[in-house]
């Protein structure tokens, strides 16, 4: 079961993002924003990047605790049921994190060593959906829903509505771009389950 000091931390760290954005997060500040003592930072977390994972694994388990087993309806929906679930978890943490997505364009570095992690993510996303494939087309559907989440992100940093409805139309839109190529490629069978590919997002 996940801490509930977990989620507290990692609200402290948004908001402490949020000011100073990435750049400025320094254990020091995120201790006094957080009430807790540097020493126990620097036990559970060496690094900043270990942080962000917290944050990861918060919203894995959101969206999994929310998870009813034997869902209903069409793959594709279940999937875009999770992203959005995961999307609503993320909200009260909108500021922080588009300052981060802000602070990424200059830190590349960044970008690439959250990549990986981004990744393991989505497969829980595919476990939330109860998606079942064999393990080197689980890896494929892994990444091309990382290319799905990344375009529905995106949209989601330009939508301040407080219903996201073009965030949604975005993900849908992803979505549908995603089965079409799959469909191109022979790579669906049996049921219209969409193999998300890295070109959703880059065709966003």
């Amino acid at each position: 079961m996940m801490d509930p000091e977990d989620h507290s931390l990692v609200a402290a760290l948004w908001r402490v993002i949020s000011r100073h954005g990435w750049p400025g997060l320094s254990m020091r500040r995120l201790a006094a924003e957080a009430g807790k003592e540097a020493a126990m930072l620097r036990e559970r977390f060496p690094t900043r990047l270990d942080l962000l994972l917290l944050h990861g694994r918060v919203m894995d388990h959101a969206v999994l605790a929310g998870t009813i087993p034997g869902q209903d309806g069409p793959a594709r929906d279940r999937i875009f049921d999770v992203l959005m679930r995961r999307l609503d978890a993320m909200q009260p943490h909108r500021e922080g994190i588009l300052r981060l997505i802000e602070d990424m364009r200059r830190d590349p570095l960044l970008a690439l060593a959250l990549a990986p992690h981004i990744g393991v993510s989505m497969r829980w996303m595919l476990e939330a959906a109860e998606i079942e494939a064999k393990s080197c087309e689980a890896r494929l559907l892994a990444l091309g829903l990382t290319g799905v989440w990344l375009a529905t992100i995106r949209a989601w940093a330009r939508d301040d509505s407080p219903d996201m409805g073009s965030t949604m139309a975005a993900l849908d839109s992803a979505l549908d771009r995603a089965e079409r190529i799959a469909r191109t490629l022979g790579l669906l069978r049996g049921e219209a389950t969409p193999l998300p590919l890295q070109e959703a997002a880059e065709t966003s």
